[in-house]
């Protein structure tokens, strides 16, 4: 995308940069709670990006395969679908993109799509993926925006109809307020008339999710401890990684996996003018990963504005894919 030779189609003024200055005001005030917390969003730099890349591949993490083995037939489905309503032209504006993996049984199944927005955080994951992309399918038009996806975007003027593509489970990574409050935010960057298809990872056994989500390779550990890397290279913290260590549980009264990282010792930690003490198993709070029925999602959703109009569930109730419209 910094090549001048680049056939990527982009609009620097779509790009929207997260500044030192904000990671360094959500890490205070996240570290200043009673409760610590770090919010998610800040796992995905680019050896974030590459750690949850290799999560994907894991054994035990089921969301990743079970969605895309059911993604083809989704696919399929939904050219049917918009066949029917008389569109033939799409623009598939994916929040959280990644690495892409997740659209292309979308571009191999659905001829309308003939424009892809994606948007993420991390800008260097982006422009790698985007490149590939457009290399596969060189005559999709693709724009690439860096920036936060839980907040509106500006795209393009354009005659298409929008669809959101959020895959994966990181809707669950939001809490219900916060996914109601995403899904108003897409609703007003697709407009009226657009279409959302989501992944939603549903409730199962816990021994499942604990695998899951503490696998025998220790990736989730590194990309938990990534985090605090991260405010150590570009916030000049004194993090020593070695004395903290990663936990993932699961909170049946919420429905939700909760990660966080625990203090193995008493400790003191500086960032900047601010120092945080922590003490010997007192934990950093770094994510959610809520669990649905459909039934929860579907009333979620509808209060955002959303209207569901379709659910394909993978076997044995594992995961499962929605199409909202608004």
């Amino acid at each position: 995308m910094h090549e001048q030779d680049s056939p990527l189609k982009l609009d620097s003024t779509l790009k929207q940069d997260s500044t030192l200055n904000e990671f360094y005001e959500d890490v205070v005030r996240g570290l200043s709670q009673s409760q610590k917390t770090l919010s998610p969003k800040y796992f995905y730099d680019a050896q974030g990006s590459r750690y949850f890349d290799q999560i994907c591949q894991l054994p035990e993490y089921y969301p990743y395969r079970t969605e895309l083995k059911l993604l083809p037939t989704v696919a399929r489905e939904l050219n049917s679908y918009f066949q029917q309503q008389a569109i033939d032209e799409l623009n598939v504006v994916e929040f959280g993109a990644g690495s892409l993996h997740k659209i292309k049984p979308l571009l191999e199944h659905i001829p309308a799509i003939r424009h892809f927005t994606a948007i993420d955080i991390s800008g260097e994951h982006l422009d790698n993926a985007c490149q590939e992309l457009q290399k596969l399918f060189p005559d999709l038009d693709i724009q690439a925006v860096q920036g936060d996806f839980t907040q509106p975007v500006s795209l393009h003027s354009s005659q298409a109809t929008r669809l959101g593509f959020f895959p994966g489970s990181t809707i669950g990574n939001l809490t219900p307020e916060e996914a109601v409050e995403f899904l108003r935010s897409a609703r007003q960057t697709l407009g009226t008339g657009s279409y959302m298809l989501l992944g939603v990872d549903s409730k199962k056994d816990t021994s499942i999710l604990h695998q899951a989500y503490n696998d025998s390779q220790g990736i989730t550990a590194l990309f938990n401890k990534n985090i605090l890397q991260r405010i150590n290279r570009e916030l000049g913290a004194d993090f020593e990684l070695s004395n903290f260590e990663h936990q993932a549980v699961y909170n049946s009264a919420k429905g939700r996996i909760e990660m966080h990282l625990r203090s193995t010792s008493d400790q003191k930690v500086q960032i900047g003018d601010n120092s945080f003490t922590f003490k010997q198993d007192e934990s950093i709070h770094t994510e959610n990963s809520y669990k649905y029925t459909t039934e929860e999602f579907s009333q979620l959703s509808q209060g955002a504005g959303w209207v569901t109009e379709e659910w394909w569930l993978a076997d044995n109730n594992m995961f499962a894919v929605t199409l909202l419209r608004c």
